[in-house]
């Protein structure tokens, strides 16, 4: 991953950069993974600049971290918690399109060398790729449960020849070990595979919430079912936001879920438990508007994970 000199754009709100021999325990470390196993070997990722496009944007954030902040209900930086007291930013993996395997050694790696050094990975992608690597970094730092907001189920086992790409994250993530539970939240539309599929994912345990489910029943009512003290990677793909406030993605679908839906998930999955791991996948750069506006909500929604991770009485 990178140092200080490498850095070609803004670190993620301006955290410090550094390496794994910076980190102290429970700090949150972020990092970008453009790309893990595509499905054209020729062609990057659609999501390749999503990790540069998020820190970008969160520099419109980065000069107001002293201000109150009504999404968390309180200030983040202080003089007692200056910025390096939340993590630093570790820059990116190298990925190469056709280095799929390579791809997902050096994720796998750089997520299982952050959770060795006691701090919390936090993922910049993108496609929805990423979180298998990622997922398979937590070997012998389980068990975790796997919080997923997408618009689509993900359990295919194979496409066009190829058994981890961005169509089977959560089938291949299912099949660690460390993974004891899956709650996946959004899913509508077409584009999430044959019934097969979603019997397989509810076989496992994998519990389903359609985004007209949880628009009905609520965060409390979905969340209900978690175990108390659970440890949950929170998985996002983009797609399952509502398309209103994020349409920069590959396949947009109407529904899903809103900023406020997400902070809602957020507070309930800490009240019952702890973040132990975050992905942010499949931002489309090339789809968002010149003023980068689904950028901005990446970085907002990353920021509010980031500082819910990273409590005053840590």
């Amino acid at each position: 991953m990178s140092t200080a000199t490498q850095f070609e754009y803004p670190t993620f709100i301006g955290l410090p950069t550094g390496g794994l021999e910076d980190l102290t325990p429970g700090q949150v470390a972020v990092f970008g993974a453009s790309e893990a196993t595509p499905y054209d070997a020729a062609v990057a990722s659609h999501s390749a600049q999503a990790p540069g496009a998020i820190r970008a944007a969160s520099k419109a954030l980065a000069g107001q971290l002293k201000q109150y902040d009504f999404d968390l209900g309180r200030t983040l930086l202080t003089d007692e918690h200056p910025i390096e007291w939340l993590g630093r930013d570790l820059g990116d993996v190298k990925t190469r399109v056709r280095d799929a395997a390579g791809n997902c050694s050096r994720i796998a790696g750089a997520t299982a060398s952050i959770l060795a050094a006691g701090a919390v990975p936090f993922v910049l992608g993108g496609d929805d790729s990423v979180p298998i690597p990622v997922l398979a970094g937590f070997e012998g730092h389980g068990p975790v449960t796997v919080v997923q907001i997408d618009a689509h189920v993900d359990w295919a086992d194979e496409i066009r020849g190829e058994n981890k790409g961005y169509g089977s994250p959560m089938r291949r993530i299912a099949e660690m070990p460390w993974v004891d539970g899956m709650l996946q939240i959004g899913i509508r539309g077409l584009g999430s595979g044959e019934t097969w599929q979603h019997n397989d994912a509810r076989s496992w345990g994998s519990k389903l919430v359609t985004s007209r489910e949880w628009h009905r029943d609520g965060a409390d009512k979905v969340l209900g079912g978690l175990a108390t003290n659970s440890r949950f990677v929170f998985s996002i793909d983009c797609d399952g936001l509502d398309p209103s406030i994020f349409p920069a993605v590959a396949m947009p679908t109407p529904g899903g879920l809103s900023y406020e839906d997400v902070l809602a998930l957020i507070d309930g999955l800490t009240a019952r438990g702890t973040i132990v791991g975050v992905i942010i996948a499949e931002y489309v750069p090339e789809r968002d508007d010149a003023a980068r506006s689904s950028a901005l909500v990446a970085a907002r929604l990353a920021l509010t994970i980031l500082a819910k991770m990273r409590q005053p009485n840590d």
